[in-house]
């Protein structure tokens, strides 16, 4: 073989030994790619890990929770993170039992948790369902398993809205809003055990000289939508009608039982527009009492119809929860005993010509001095007025007036009209 020869074989073999090399190159990295694909981990199903309420209340647990605060805060952490544009109020949703309400939310993401506040706080003794559906997603677009959750607030039953409360836990302070009494509002008062155990105690008036005056009364009253609940328990050592409580008498409001305790009133003002002033109308309720069906005023569209005696069961002596409601929107005042419908009104069935088919809401009137703007409990009005001042059944300083003797507990004004099954819920949560 001659030299030419030689280097030829030698060039091939060496073209040779490197596209071997080369192609073991390619297969080495082709399995290195192949293995490092292998090992990657598939995106994690999105799973709920935690989800409490303020105060580590857990409500992932195999038993719903009846302890939660009204005021509570909702925190759901889940294995990974959230795409934060599939978290919002149509994938998490927060529904009151009772009537099916979603309730108002503020929701923000960080990552894989997710807090909950409510707008507002819940009502009391009420159950809740949280839901969270299929549209909460990963950043990956893996969905969410729908689920729901649900929780009681602690408590008894509330609805939510209320603007005061006075709960007379040994004192005369409004437990939700800015309504307290000055020490010098306080006449006369003692706090003793009210209608259960659950319901602590309850302001005692001793027919005398007992009251509560609260200062600013026409801002709780002034409003379109109106509630007024409370549990009231008369003494019946007592000579003549109870003042239960009263905003200047019939220039705002008034409640009173009558003497014989055959029948109650509540006198409400109501505002008309474009007019000076506004008009008063009584919710008058006695034994028998009648409708427009049956000889009553035409604007009484119900009225249940009790005997003297059932009436004074009611009146007497007893326990008797009480609540009054009118709606602005549909100009219908009702009265409620112990959850139950007593009468009601419709200002749209008075006469054509009457200025009340123009009522607006509710509308405090008074004016110095023969009444003051100071909601009392215990009298018509407050100390301050002068109307009937020299009336022996309407002057404060007459031990023989129609102050009122007995209890009250658990006063609350909301600034809407209560449903009958709210009322209903919260007489039998709370008798």
């Amino acid at each position: 073989m001659n030299k030419n020869a030689e280097s030829i074989l030698t060039i091939k073999f060496k073209l040779m030994k490197k596209r071997h090399v080369y192609f073991g190159m390619l297969m080495i990295a082709a399995m290195s790619f192949t293995l490092m694909q292998s090992c990657e981990k598939e995106p994690e199903e999105l799973l709920l890990e935690t989800l409490t309420a303020t105060g580590d209340i857990d409500l992932n647990g195999a038993t719903a929770p009846s302890n939660v605060p009204t005021d509570a805060v909702i925190t759901a952490t889940f294995n990974v993170d959230l795409d934060p544009a599939t978290v919002d109020n149509t994938t998490v949703t927060l529904t009151q039992d009772y009537d099916d309400a979603d309730f108002p939310l503020d929701i923000s993401v960080s990552g894989n948790t997710v807090t909950i506040t409510p707008q507002s706080e819940l009502g009391g003794g009420a159950l809740y369902q949280l839901q969270l559906t299929a549209g909460v997603m990963t950043a990956e677009g893996l969905a969410l398993t729908a689920l729901t959750r649900s929780f009681t607030t602690e408590g008894t039953f509330v609805p939510t809205g209320v603007i005061a409360h006075w709960n007379f836990e040994d004192n005369a302070d409004d437990v939700v809003g800015d309504y307290d009494p000055t020490a010098d509002q306080v006449v006369a008062i003692t706090y003793t055990a009210s209608r259960n155990e659950a319901a602590g105690k309850a302001a005692t008036f001793d027919g005398d000289a007992s009251i509560i005056e609260v200062s600013n009364g026409d801002v709780l009253m002034n409003t379109s939508d109106f509630t007024l609940s409370f549990w009231v328990k008369t003494n019946s050592d007592h000579t003549g009608g109870h003042f239960v409580m009263g905003l200047g008498a019939f220039y705002g409001f008034q409640y009173e039982i009558f003497g014989g305790y055959d029948g109650s009133k509540f006198a409400f003002s109501y505002e008309v527009p474009d007019q000076t002033g506004v008009v008063a109308e009584d919710m008058w309720f006695p034994a028998e009492a009648t409708d427009n069906t049956n000889g009553g005023w035409q604007g009484w569209d119900f009225a249940k119809s009790l005997t003297a005696e059932e009436m004074i069961a009611l009146l007497k002596d007893n326990w008797l929860h009480v609540t009054y409601t009118y709606n602005g929107e549909e100009k219908a005042g009702t009265l409620y005993f112990n959850g139950e419908k007593m009468k009601s009104f419709d200002f749209n069935l008075w006469p054509d010509e009457d200025a009340k088919r123009n009522v607006t809401g509710l509308k405090y009137m008074g004016s110095e001095p023969d009444v003051v703007n100071e909601l009392a409990f215990g009298f018509i009005q407050s100390r301050a007025g002068t109307m009937w001042d020299s009336e022996p059944w309407g002057g404060y300083d007459f031990p023989d007036a129609n102050h009122f003797k007995g209890q009250l507990d658990d006063i609350r004004i909301f600034h809407k009209a209560l449903t009958a099954t709210e009322i209903q819920l919260m007489y039998d949560s709370e008798k």
